[in-house]
Parts: C-alpha cells; structure tokens; sequence
C-alpha cells in the first residue's frame, strides 16, 4: 500500500493540473465602441434642446471639468451648471456634431471631438451664429453609464459654409 501511496499523489496532482476546473460563465458586459460616443452625443444634444441646462447637465460626472474658451476653467457639475442657464432661454439653440471618438483599451475612458453652434439673438434684436470646436472626455461610471469629465471648447469659423 505504501508504494502505491506517490503513484496516488502524483496522478492526483496531474490530474488537477491537467483536467479543466468549472467555472461559472460570466456573460461580459457589451463594451463600448466610438460609435456608442457619438449615440451618446446625439442623445446629450436631445437632453440639451428638450430640457435646457439640467438636459445638458444630466450628461456631467459630479466632478466635471469645463474649460471654456477664454474664461478660467470651471471645477465640479455643480459649479459648471451656475454657468448653463443660457441654454434655458427658448431662442437660444446649441447644436454640435461629433467629427470623432475613440475609446481607451480598458473599456473606461474616451473621446468625441467636432463641430457646435450656438444660435442666440443679440441685444440688437439681430439673429447670430457662433462657431467653432469642441472635445469631450467621457468616462465609464460605477453605475455603467458614461458622463462627460472634461469638456472644452473654442470658437473659430463656421466649418461647413
């Protein structure tokens, strides 16, 4: 019997070794794409021109950063949002169409960049259009949505007329 015993051990190790465990199947979680950041601009957009800046802000992370063009940077969704009401203001209308996007190789962070304008009336009573470029970052939250962590923008001429 005692001969036997290595001969037991040995098998035994290489049959654990060798023979597959059972592991539970995990369904993994769809991954997001560029594309998945341009549909999520579209729908930022939506919320914007439905509901004005809380539409707008639904899309901020708590703690956002806005670096506007010519003015100091802005920390924090609550801070960047004191600056939105313009977009509660029923002429004014903010549209902008993503040229780009990427998404990390972690799955967790990303991009969109492109084209906005910003159709407002003057104090003159005369309709005008600003331009220019934007870029977003996004990154993938605890509760699976994405939210915009950056966002920056700079006028610059009309890119289509």
């Amino acid at each position: 019997m005692k001969s036997f015993l290595p001969l037991l051990v040995v098998a035994f190790l290489v049959a654990t070794i060798a023979l597959p465990i059972a592991r539970p199947i995990v369904a993994a979680s769809p991954r997001a794409t560029a594309d998945t950041l341009k549909r999520l601009e579209g729908e930022f957009m939506k919320a914007a021109a439905e509901k004005g800046s809380q539409g707008y802000m639904s899309y901020y992370a708590d703690d956002a950063v806005e670096v506007p063009n010519g003015a100091p940077v802005i920390e924090g969704k609550v801070n960047i949002a004191k600056t939105m009401g313009f977009l509660d203001q029923k002429d004014n209308h903010l549209t902008w169409t993503p040229v780009g996007a990427d998404i990390s190789a972690s799955g967790d962070l990303g991009y969109t960049y492109g084209y906005y304008e910003f159709q407002h009336t003057d104090q003159a009573g005369k309709r005008v259009a600003e331009h220019g470029k934007y870029t977003s970052i996004w990154k993938l939250q605890k509760d699976g949505s994405w939210k915009v962590v950056l966002d920056m923008g700079n006028s610059g001429p009309d890119p289509i007329h």
